[in-house]
């Protein structure tokens, strides 16, 4: 796991060790740089030392240096292309570098490389004799990768932050991704928060002709649920899919130095736990979770009895609010670009509490966007029965009327999934799933902005996905939604800050390309029947999750922000290159103060992006 960041232009090496220092605590275990003064190419690296530690530098080269790659991530498949590539004539200078694959990988299949790999990346590979950059991102953005030009200058990195460390680069707010941030608690693929930049789209590559300087796009990959006609019956997916869950934890044991797994005492991370054990001893294995003092929000008495139930070296910390406050300030300034999700500060303290111990760690992540684990699933009923009986007039009302709910601080209360739903349920069925959970509905992002928004290009990227195939069932557009924004941009996002800050990475077990690959072919009622939700995954972990866990509601990864906004002080002012009305905002937050409304999810999105501007203007 490391930072790779570069550019083709002007600048000098002064820039690119600016670059490289902007993300070293991506990689505290070394760097590298390249320059190539005939074509002004310049690559940065810092690293993160998982496997090959000893030879595993980077810029890494082929044998008559004609090809660079900087890398960051994990090629799961390594040692099987490796064998391919030395079969096809291939030498290695390295025993077991995954990084040395991507090299040889290039030489041989060209563009066609990124189908062949099972894992998390981003890199940019460097051809002398093609005078060609090429950039590539993973399947399901595990890895960032942001690119821009400005001024002739080509730039890429890991973050943000990399690429406004260049001298020569012009730091100006994107007006539009401010709104769409706003719109969804993210700022979505391919859109950044700075003009001329763009993240590189999961499941996309680059190319970027030197001679030419053109860019060309295209997606090599991108998820689609497709049921077949003639499904496997339901018990012969429960044993697929526990075989290769099994099979993506092996291969996520691919590591040289110790690693660990996070267990939150929900399905996916017991699951992870659970078959981590399958490959190595329970009580060599170390487990880690983070609580709450406030108990509605607290899972480790879960997650301590999964671990006791298996045996493993388990490890709890508590997040409470004088914590938060003491670390809220540094770390929302350093996630380098606006991410409204409040469990970013629990999701920070239990990657730092568990890098002392481990450098890698597994995780659930990607469980519910593939077997529709979130709640909004199991609301997409209701929302098309009430949509269909009452008129737009009448939802507003009933929205109206339930600010006067009694307001609750406990974790998904009843009156705060009451106005979340008819929040969204007002709008057409294509914008439920990101207006249940956007910070801001669209009409009070134009009194925000104090001008008008168009809805469509709002959520343009979103009505789009949606709008493809109209014969598809509202779950299955929903199961494309979350895994294509909201699981790369927000969950994946929040994980690699929070992990990278800390100097740890961090491996999903649910997002292997075989499993994946089996997963969006299963029909819709295989995942979510009724008010049952993971349904073949609930099955597949019979026997290895204790019954009692396994069917416990779900709490989901939530914070106390209502409660913790009592004492964070708020105001509406910001730098004026925002271009939001300030008054707005102090509305948001006298009602929400007085307790008129619950506007915990503005608050807290405009605290983040306070501290984000407050970073950038220092």
């Amino acid at each position: 796991m490391c930072g790779i960041t570069g550019f083709v232009g002007s600048g000098d090496l002064d820039d690119l060790k600016l670059m490289t220092q902007a993300i070293s605590h991506r990689g505290p275990d070394g760097f590298g740089h390249y320059h190539d003064p005939d074509d002004a190419v310049f690559f940065g690296h810092r690293r993160l030392s998982i496997v090959d530690v000893e030879f595993g530098a980077q810029p890494m080269w082929n044998e008559d240096r004609t090809v660079a790659v900087t890398f960051n991530g994990a090629i799961y498949n390594h040692l099987e292309l490796r064998k391919e590539l030395e079969a096809r004539g291939h030498y290695f200078y390295t025993d077991h570098s995954d990084t040395e694959v991507l090299v040889h990988g290039w030489e041989e299949w060209g563009e066609e490389l990124p189908l062949k790999l099972n894992g998390m990346f981003a890199f940019a590979i460097w051809d002398k004799v093609k005078k060609r950059i090429f950039l590539a991102r993973d399947r399901y953005g595990e890895k960032p990768l942001y690119w821009g030009v400005q001024k002739s200058i080509f730039f890429f990195g890991s973050e943000l932050d990399a690429i406004v460390a260049h001298r020569n680069f012009d730091t100006k707010y994107n007006q539009l991704s401010l709104q769409k941030y706003f719109a969804h608690g993210f700022v979505p693929s391919p859109n950044s928060i700075f003009r001329d930049t763009h993240k590189l789209s999961p499941g996309s590559h680059l190319t970027y002709d030197l001679r030419t300087q053109k860019k060309e796009i295209k997606n090599y990959w991108k998820f689609r649920v497709d049921p077949k006609e003639n499904p496997p019956s339901f018990q012969e997916a429960t044993e697929e899919v526990q075989r290769l869950l099994f099979q993506s934890v092996k291969r996520r044991l691919m590591s040289d130095v110790p690693l660990g797994v996070f267990l939150s005492g929900g399905i996916d991370s017991s699951f992870a736990t659970a078959a981590m054990c399958q490959f190595m001893p329970a009580k060599q294995v170390q487990s880690f979770s983070i609580g709450f003092t406030e108990k509605s929000f607290d899972e480790t008495v879960f997650a301590s009895a999964m671990a006791e139930s298996l045996g493993t070296m388990h490890q709890n910390t508590i997040l409470d609010l004088s914590r938060a406050k003491e670390i809220i300030s540094d770390v929302l300034s350093r996630i380098d670009e606006p991410l409204a999700d409040g469990s970013i500060l629990p999701t920070y303290l239990l990657c730092e509490f568990a890098s002392s111990k481990v450098k890698v760690a597994l995780s659930g992540d990607g469980g519910d966007e593939l077997f529709a684990g979130y709640d909004p699933f199991a609301a997409l009923l209701p929302a098309r029965i009430i949509s269909a009986l009452i008129p737009k007039k009448g939802i507003n009302t009933l929205r109206r009327l339930a600010d006067f709910l009694p307001k609750s601080s406990i974790n998904m209360s009843f009156d705060f999934k009451v106005r979340r739903f008819l929040s969204g349920v007002k709008h057409k069925s294509e914008l439920w799933n990101p207006t249940w959970l956007a910070p801001l509905q669209p009409d009070d992002i134009s009194d925000l902005f104090n001008e008008p928004v168009d809805i469509e290009q709002l959520y343009s990227e979103v009505l789009s996905l949606w709008r493809e195939d109209p014969k598809k069932s509202i779950i299955d557009k929903s199961l494309e939604y979350y895994s294509n924004f909201y699981l790369p941009d927000n969950i994946l996002t929040k994980v690699d800050r929070a992990s990278m800050l800390n100097g740890l990475e961090t491996r999903s077990i649910f997002l292997d390309n075989d499993l994946v690959e089996y997963v969006r072919h299963l029909p819709s009622e295989y995942k979510i029947y009724g008010s049952k939700r993971k349904r073949v995954l609930k099955q597949a972990a019979q026997g290895l999750v204790p019954d009692d866990l396994l069917n416990r509601p779900k709490k989901g990864f939530g914070v106390p922000l209502q409660e913790w906004l009592k004492d964070i002080p708020l105001t509406g002012d910001l730098a004026p290159e925002f271009s939001i009305e300030p008054s707005a905002v102090e509305t948001h937050i006298a009602r929400h103060q007085s307790g008129k409304t619950d506007n915990r999810l503005f608050l807290w999105s405009w605290t983040v992006l306070k501290e984000f501007g407050e970073a950038h203007h220092r």
